[in-house]
């Protein structure tokens, strides 16, 4: 792990690291639909940077046929 860099990323950092929208990151959320996330607090959310790149790996495909 690189020093400096943070683990944990909020909404608006995950979206930049996964090349997304911070709202469809968000819609994403609400549906179900998107990279694990924890809640700090009440408001916070906060995603894990490997769980992110698990995430996207996890949307890899290679035909528009393949079930989603």
């Amino acid at each position: 792990m690189e020093i400096g860099v943070p683990i944990f990323l909020d909404t608006e950092g995950a979206a930049a690291h996964l090349g997304l929208g911070k709202s469809t990151l968000e819609k994403y959320r609400v549906a179900g639909i998107g990279p694990a996330y924890r809640k700090h607090g009440r408001r916070r959310v906060l995603y894990l940077r490997a769980e992110l790149d698990a995430w996207s790996a996890a949307q890899a495909r290679r035909s528009t046929s393949e079930a989603a």
